[in-house]
C-alpha cells in the first residue's frame, strides 16, 4: 500500500512529505536502517512501527521515551488512530494516511503545538531539521513540500468560537487523556487557529490593561489589596466592550473578564483547582497543559494559560514576596502560597517546554489520626501504637514514596506531642501545622544573587540543637543533615520525628547510612549503623496503592545490630494485600505480626496503657 506520510519538526516547524511504497508496517526511528530515518536525540534507535489499515493506523511503541498516538501516550503499547491523526515522536510530529491517485496534495498540517497533545521539548540541536529525512525503501518524494504557516498572518485577530473565548469555566476534572478523540488534520487546523487567536486576542487584552492601570509598576503586595479587583474588573469590562466586534456573539463575556482578572491579580486559571477540595495537587506541564490530582488519581483539565509569560508571571508573584527569585541563573524555585500549600517552579532553559509548576494543596483542615483510621489508612491498633510511641519520646521515622502521605502522616503525629515540650520543626518550605503554643518553625533560605546567604536543613539543624528544643521535627532528611539528626536523637533529644524517601523500612535504614555519608564526615559504616540502630526506635512504612489510596503498609521496630553487623528491623504491623477490587480498589487487611516490641513496657510505666486496655 502506498502512504503518505507527512513530518512536521516541533522545533523549526519545517513540514515535509514522504511517499513510502510498503507492503506492511514500516519502523521509525534515528537509525539510519529504519524505514523512515528521522535525526534527532529523542528518538529511540527504533521508535515506533507504523501499519496503515483500510480504517486507520495503528501504531506500536517500541521505545523508552513513549509515543503518542493521537492523544495518547503509549508505552510498549499499540493502539489504532484515524487516518492523518498526529503521531509525536521526540520533537517530530507525522501524519500517516493512504495515498490516492486521484487527489491533489493536501495542503500540509501544522505541527500539533495546541491540538490538545502534549508536544515533547524542543531540543537545542539539528539545525538541520528535517532537511535530512530520508526514506531507505522507498522511492524518494518529488520534492519538499510547502512550509505550513505556524501563526495566523498579521492583522486583527478574527472572531473566536465561543468554545475558547470567554469560555464557562469547565468542571476541574475530565476525562483522562487516554480517552479524548483524536482530531481530523482539517479540525486539527481549526484547533490550532482558534486557539491562537484566542491567546493573541487575551494578550492585547492584558497589553491594554497593564497601559490603563499601569499595574506592572504596582507593588506586588498592592497587587493583593482587596480594593484591586474591583478596579481591574471593571477596566477589564470596558477592553471588552471595546472588543466586542472580535468577540462571537455567544461568548460569555463575564467568564472571559474573571480569567483575565485572575490571571492579572491571581494564579489565572489555577485559583479554581485550589479552591476545590477535592484536588490535592496541580501540575502545570506548560501554558496548555494542566493536570490535577484529585481521589489518588490524575486527570487533565481544559484549563490553560494565554502563554507561558502569563505562568511565569504566576510564578513571580508567588516567589517575590518570600525574598525568594527565580532567573535563568536560578531556574528553580521552591516556594508556599499563604496557606502554606507548597509549590515547585522551574523555568527555562531547565524546563524546555516552557515554565512548570507544581503545588502539593494544603489542607484546610489538618487531618487527625482518628480521620486516617476512618479513611483506612491504619487500624485504631496501629494508631495506638504510634501515638503512645510519640508519647513516650520514641524516635520515629517515616518512609514512603513521593506522594504517598509522609508528610500528612508527619503532621499528625507530630499533633500528638504534649503541649508542655518545646518542639523545632525544620523544613525546606512550611508545610506542617502544628498546634501546640510552644512551637519555633524554620525554614530553609536559598542563596542570593550573590552567592550568600543560604542556609540549608543541615544548618538549621545544628543551630536547632543551641534552641534547648525537647523535640526537633524534620520536614524531610535527603542529605548530611541525617547525621546531624541521629546525633540530636541520641544525645538528649528523644521524640524526634523526620521522613525520608524509600520504598520499605530496610531502605529507609539503608538510605539513612548513605546519606549520613554524604555529611563528609570519614566514617566507617558501622559505626553510622551503630547510630542508626541506637537512635532510631521505629520507621513506619507509608505506601500509595494504584487505586489512589494511602496507607501505612509496615510499623517496624530498629532491633539494634545483628551478628554481620546489619541494623535488624522487627516488623510489628504489616498490610497484606488480598487482591483488586472490580472498581480497581485496592483489597487487603492489616495484621498484627505478634512480634511485642523491646519497649513495651515503657508504656506501662508511663502510664499509656490504661486498666483493660491492649498493649497493642
Amino acid at each position: 500500500m502506498d502512504v503518505e506520510v507527512v513530518v512536521a519538526s516541533n522545533t523549526t516547524g519545517e513540514v515535509r512529505r514522504h511517499e513510502l511504497r510498503v507492503p506492511g508496517p514500516f519502523v521509525v526511528g534515528r537509525d539510519a536502517r529504519c524505514d523512515l530515518c528521522l535525526p534527532s536525540d529523542l528518538l529511540s534507535r527504533r521508535h515506533a512501527v507504523v501499519e496503515l489499515r483500510p480504517d486507520g493506523v495503528v501504531v506500536e511503541d517500541v521505545s523508552t521515551n513513549g509515543t503518542f498516538a493521537g492523544p495518547t501516550l503509549l508505552h510498549k503499547q499499540r493502539a489504532q488512530i484515524a487516518h492523518g491523526a498526529p503521531i509525536v515522536l521526540g520533537d517530530f510530529t507525522l501524519y500517516v494516511r493512504p495515498i490516492d491517485p486521484g487527489r491533489a496534495p493536501p495542503p500540509a498540517p501544522p505541527p500539533p503545538v495546541l491540538l490538545g497533545v502534549p508536544p515533547p521539548p524542543p531540543p537545542p540541536i539539528a539545525s538541520a531539521g528535517v532537511a535530512s529525512l530520508r526514506s531507505t525503501v522507498s522511492a524518494p518524494a518529488p520534492g519538499p513540500g510547502p512550509i505550513a504557516p505556524l501563526r495566523p498572518p498579521p492583522g486583527p485577530p478574527p472572531p473566536l468560537p465561543p468554545t475558547l473565548v470567554g469560555r464557562a469555566p469547565a468542571p476541574p476534572l475530565h476525562a483522562s487523556q487516554g480517552a479524548m478523540q483524536a482530531a481530523s488534520p482539517a479540525e486539527a487546523m481549526a484547533s490550532l487557529e482558534a486557539a491562537d487567536a484566542d491567546a493573541a486576542l487575551r494578550r492585547s487584552i492584558h497589553t491594554k490593561l497593564l497601559e490603563h492601570l499601569d499595574l506592572a509598576t504596582l507593588d506586588a503586595q498592592k497587587l493583593d489589596d482587596p480594593s484591586m479587583r474591583p478596579k481591574v474588573v471593571v477596566a477589564l469590562r470596558r477592553i471588552v466592550d471595546s472588543l466586542r466586534d472580535k468577540l462571537p456573539p455567544a461568548a460569555d463575556r463575564d467568564a472571559l473578564v474573571g480569567e483575565l482578572a485572575d490571571e492579572a491579580l491571581g494564579l489565572g486559571p489555577l485559583e479554581r483547582f485550589l479552591a476545590d477540595p477535592n484536588v490535592t495537587e496541580i501540575m502545570v506541564v506548560d501554558a496548555n497543559t494542566i493536570y490535577v490530582e484529585a481521589g489518588g488519581k490524575i486527570h487533565r483539565t481544559t484549563a490553560r494559560f494565554t502563554d507561558d509569560e502569563r505562568v511565569r508571571a504566576v510564578v513571580e508573584r508567588i516567589v517575590t514576596p518570600l525574598g525568594r527569585r527565580i532567573d535563568e541563573s536560578s531556574p528553580i524555585v521552591d516556594a508556599r502560597l499563604r496557606d502554606g500549600s507548597r509549590v515547585n517552579a522551574v523555568i527555562r532553559p531547565i524546563a524546555l517546554r516552557g515554565t512548570t509548576i507544581t503545588i502539593r494543596k494544603f489542607a484546610k483542615i489538618p487531618l487527625t489520626i482518628d480521620k486516617l483510621v476512618s479513611y483506612g489508612s491504619l487500624t485504631p491498633a496501629i494508631a495506638r501504637f504510634l501515638t503512645r510511641c510519640v508519647a513516650a519520646k520514641k524516635n520515629v521515622v517515616i518512609s514512603g514514596g513521593t506522594g504517598s502521605g509522609k508528610t500528612t502522616l508527619l503532621n499528625v503525629l507530630a499533633g500528638v506531642i504534649p503541649p508542655d515540650e518545646r518542639i523545632v520543626t525544620i523544613e525546606d518550605a512550611a508545610e506542617l501545622q502544628l498546634k501546640q503554643p510552644h512551637v519555633v518553625s524554620l525554614e530553609t533560605r536559598p542563596a542570593n544573587m550573590e552567592g550568600k546567604g543560604e542556609y540549608t536543613i543541615r544548618d538549621l539543624v545544628r543551630n536547632a540543637l543551641r534552641m534547648r528544643p525537647d523535640r526537633i521535627v524534620v520536614g524531610e532528611c535527603r542529605g548530611g543533615e541525617a547525621l546531624d539528626m541521629l546525633q540530636a536523637m541520641n544525645t538528649g533529644h528523644d521524640g524526634s520525628l523526620t521522613t525520608t524517601h524509600a520504598n520499605s523500612p530496610i531502605e529507609a535504614v539503608a538510605r539513612l547510612e548513605t546519606l549520613c555519608l554524604m555529611a563528609g564526615v570519614e566514617l566507617p559504616s558501622r559505626a553510622i549503623r551503630t547510630q542508626i540502630a541506637q537512635s532510631i526506635h521505629v520507621v513506619v512504612q507509608q505506601s500509595r496503592f494504584s487505586d489512589g489510596s494511602r496507607r501505612i503498609t509496615e510499623v517496624a521496630e530498629v532491633a539494634g545490630l545483628g551478628d554481620e553487623g546489619e541494623v535488624e528491623l522487627r516488623t510489628i504491623f504489616e498490610f497484606c494485600r488480598t487482591g483488586t477490587g472490580e472498581d480497581g480498589s485496592v483489597r487487603g487487611e492489616f495484621r498484627a505480626t505478634g512480634y511485642l516490641p523491646s519497649f513495651l513496657d515503657e508504656f506501662l510505666v508511663k502510664g499509656l496503657v490504661r486498666r483493660g486496655e491492649p498493649y497493642l
